[in-house]
């Protein structure tokens, strides 16, 4: 008698491609997948479409980011042997159930997803945003069903997108009256989102408040020691507060030494510990973060061949899955499929 074994989870993350990867990236979902690489099966998906929302009038940009993306992925860990890297735009399976999808969805309800709202007042779009970017909910519900994946991570701002992706899955699952998609599950980091080095509450390219994986020793250290802290705390005497505290935030979330963390954060408070000490010991521990992430991405960077032959190699994998599950559907719905 053969052993069964249960089939393994499949995770779907990804970014889009609009500029190497940061601290941000770091905290927020690279960490996440190099746990995951090793207990599920993980696609890693480059939305180089969804890059165009920022790039539309640049596209070779989105071309060029490519690589830098990629040798960000390979640097930190990721392994091409257990996550499969894939490129949206040579899936045509996904933007073909985008526009199936698209005839489910009204516009009023995409208008109301709370994280396009606040993307487009951050970005100050008003009624001048692409249609792209205004769909982007129903793009990454193509992605995710056309994989389907049961586990999505995401940011805590991300969440309205899961939601509505299931929204999606309930309309198809009863319109083919079958359960042909599953819905997914998303799972949010413990560390809530990085703030920008400026104390803005999002690291962002665009906000250029960033401290890329690919950063000199230089600029990890500018971007540490002109952090915002607390400006009431003048003197080390001074009581200071540790909340809204951007080098705190960042000692939380890289420190490994989290009871020295919180030393630190009782001197600060009643008086007795400087910023500048403070920030000493934060660049100190994103130096020795970086540095062997900045070198091995060099080398990456410095062979585009081998990343090329990663990207082309886990989108083949990839084609093949997201097509099967689009050909799938397609007969649920009984409409005609012309290989």
């Amino acid at each position: 008698m053969h052993d069964i074994h249960p089939p393994r989870t499949i995770v779907l993350t990804g970014d889009r491609i609009t500029g190497p990867l940061h601290l941000g990236h770091y905290i927020g979902s690279l960490r996440q997948r190099l746990k995951l690489q090793n207990e599920a099966q993980q696609y890693i998906l480059m939305a180089d479409m969804q890059g165009l929302t920022d790039n539309g009038a640049t596209p070779e940009k989105v071309s060029s980011f490519l690589f830098d993306v990629a040798a960000d992925y390979l640097s930190v860990g990721i392994d091409p042997a257990k996550s499969t890297l894939c490129l949206q735009s040579a899936l045509p399976a996904l933007s073909e159930l985008t526009l199936l999808y698209l005839n489910l969805v009204t516009v009023s309800r995409l208008e109301r997803n709370p994280t396009v709202k606040s993307e487009i007042q951050q970005k100050n779009l008003s009624r001048a945003l692409p249609a792209g970017f205004l769909i982007y909910p129903v793009s990454q519900a193509a992605d995710i069903t056309a994989f389907s994946a049961d586990i999505v991570p995401v940011g805590e701002d991300q969440l309205p997108m899961i939601e509505q992706t299931n929204e999606i899955v309930s309309k198809i699952n009863h319109l083919t009256g079958k359960n042909i998609l599953k819905p997914c599950r998303a799972i949010v980091g413990s560390v809530g989102r990085l703030p920008g080095s400026d104390g803005n509450g999002k690291m962002s390219k665009s906000l250029g408040n960033t401290i890329n994986l690919s950063s000199t020793a230089d600029a990890i250290q500018q971007a540490v020691y002109s952090m915002y802290t607390d400006p009431h705390h003048v003197n080390i005497s001074d009581p200071g507060k540790v909340e809204g505290n951007v080098v705190f935030t960042y000692l939380d979330a890289f420190c490994e030494d989290k009871l020295l963390v919180q030393e630190m954060k009782e001197n600060y408070r009643r008086g007795g510990l400087g910023d500048v000490k403070c920030k000493a010991m934060l660049n100190d521990i994103l130096q020795s973060l970086l540095q062997p992430i900045r070198e091995e991405r060099q080398r990456l960077i410095n062979d585009k061949a081998y990343l090329l032959n990663v990207i082309e190699q886990g989108t083949r994998q990839a084609r093949e899955v997201t097509q099967r599950k689009l050909n799938e559907l397609k007969s649920a719905l009984r409409l005609l499929i012309i290989d």
